[in-house]
């Protein structure tokens, strides 16, 4: 049996593929490079969201489980990453 927090990872990571390979597959259609460029800064959106979304399940399927304080370095890491990538 799967939990729930590993299946709702799962499926949003399947979801975030299917949402590259159709932006893949779209930038080829239109063949021009300003419309890949629009299809792209959709992909930027849509990553950090999923990311946000996978670690939240899994923080949450996880959270009686671990102790606060490990807790506490897990967000702390997600929060880095989370700057890493704005800038």
């Amino acid at each position: 049996m799967l939990e729930k927090a590993v299946l709702g990872m799962a499926v949003l990571r399947l979801l975030s593929g299917i949402t590259e390979l159709t932006a893949a597959l779209l930038m080829l259609k239109f063949n021009q490079v300003d419309k890949a460029l629009v299809i792209n800064a959709f992909l930027a959106i849509v990553g950090p969201l999923i990311l946000i979304s996978t670690m939240s399940i899994g923080l949450l399927g996880i959270a009686e489980r671990v102790s606060i304080g490990k807790l506490i370095w897990i967000i702390a890491g997600i929060g880095l990453i989370l700057f890493g990538l704005k800038k």
